[in-house]
């Protein structure tokens, strides 16, 4: 797993994704306590809309700002987000009222939304060998799970000795360390898009290519089974904590860090596991976790029965989420492959919007049990229907006819006929994903 490392670009911007990914950790840390500062009981409504905000500027964000991050120089792009961000950061400690979070919230993670495509569609350039990429994937997803878990730890140390308002100010630092370390870089230049068309073309190219591929759309049904667990834990993770069981600070950063925990596990066991079992394979059974820790959450009765299924889901949440790098990267041509994975971070977050205020409004006005209820149901449907849209045989190479294309068209050149063979993937030749 640690053989990327030794490619010196992908060993700064892996650091720099980590570093950047503490301040962040650090920040939900201390969001869901400024959440509770300001309304009580009523921190998992008000932080469920918050959330819920940030969803909507990933949303609406990230396709448009792909249509044009290949004009920009990676290196400028990635330095200038980060600054901006880290100024956002700074000014959250000072809110006093709750639009203001809401106002803050919407500008960092617009911020957010160009940032983290640009970075994902990046590293299949840097590291083009498939084997690699994927010990890189597992990387970054072990980056990930160490926030969830390191962050949260650091937080209760840091809590003991200062309030929560200054652990604002680690999420800024983290940024800051992550643009000073992106700036000493030179990051290949972005493919330009296979296709150059108008604002309309560029935008929905990603989200075109991503619908019409079915391992994709099995992706968007997993992302609705993570969505929904994973909101349970963020939302909500505050009110069980220290509402019903009475609990402190520390224990909120603790229960997020077994989270975290069981999401590192996946990191370290999927690259092996990935030897031998397909994608789809592995993400199912990732899935059934999250739905199971659903049907268990109720049951826990304090803070010790609580621990095991945040690890769980976090267990399964590193499941799903891991390979999904690897399906992207198959799914399209390298000029596509940063609108794809737009399409990817916009579509995964519209799922989220949906559950982040559900699982907050929910809670607030029926209870955690009820809501957990609810969210098994929608990790059950988003099981089905990655099961239904995303064929067991799924083939890189396949037998397929263009019946539109002339017999001297360049692309028949080596074609039987109509009927040829390759490796395909949705683009302007190519619109439709061939029937068996």
């Amino acid at each position: 797993m640690l053989a990327p490392l030794a490619h010196p670009v992908y060993r700064r911007l892996f650091l720099a994704q980590v570093l950047s990914l503490i301040g962040t950790g650090l920040a939900t840390v201390a969001l869901g306590l400024l959440a509770f500062q300001l309304a009580g009981n009523q921190a998992g409504a008000v932080l469920g809309t918050a959330l819920a905000i940030k969803m909507v500027a990933y949303v609406g964000v990230a396709p448009v700002a792909s249509a044009f991050t290949h004009l920009l120089p990676r290196r400028i792009l990635l330095v200038t987000l980060d600054v901006v961000r880290a100024v956002i950061a700074l000014l959250l400690p000072f809110v006093t009222q709750i639009w203001q979070v809401y106002l803050l919230i919407f500008v960092l993670q617009a911020c957010s939304a160009a940032f983290t495509p640009t970075f994902q569609a990046t590293i299949p350039d840097v590291l083009p060998d498939e084997g690699e990429y994927t010990r890189a994937l597992s990387l970054l997803r072990l980056a990930y799970d160490l926030e969830s878990l390191l962050s949260p730890m650091l937080a209760a140390a840091l809590l003991t000795v200062i309030s929560f308002n200054w652990l604002f100010s680690g999420t800024a630092l983290g940024f800051l360390a992550s643009a000073a370390l992106v700036v000493t870089l030179a990051l290949p230049s972005p493919t330009p898009p296979e296709q150059q068309g108008g604002i309309y073309e560029r935008t929905t190219r990603g989200t075109r290519i991503y619908l019409a591929t079915p391992r994709l759309r099995g992706l968007l049904a997993f992302n609705l089974a993570v969505a929904a667990a994973g909101a349970m834990v963020i939302v909500n993770t505050v009110v069980l904590v220290k509402g019903n069981f009475g609990l402190g600070d520390r224990e909120v950063a603790w229960t997020l860090a077994a989270y975290g925990f069981g999401s590192m596990l996946s990191a370290l066991l999927l690259p092996k596991l990935l030897e031998n079992l397909s994608d789809r394979t592995a993400m199912l059974g990732g899935a059934a976790l999250l739905c199971l820790g659903m049907i268990l959450a109720p049951i826990a009765n304090g803070w010790g029965t609580l621990l095991p299924i945040w690890l769980m889901l976090g267990l399964g949440n590193g499941m799903v989420l891991t390979p999904s790098g690897r399906l992207l990267r198959r799914s399209a041509h390298p000029g596509d492959r940063p609108a794809v994975f737009a399409a990817q971070f916009a579509l995964s977050h519209a799922c989220w919007l949906l559950t982040y205020p559900l699982a907050g409004w929910l809670g607030a006005a029926f209870g955690t049990d009820a809501t957990f209820e609810v969210m098994a149901l929608l990790v059950a449907l988003g099981i089905l229907a990655a099961a239904m849209v995303w064929p067991r045989r799924d083939d890189e190479d396949l037998e397929h006819m263009h019946q539109d294309l002339p017999a001297a068209h360049p692309h028949m050149a080596h074609a039987a006929g109509q009927r040829h063979r390759h490796t395909y993937v949705i683009d302007d030749l190519h619109h439709r994903w061939p029937r068996p």
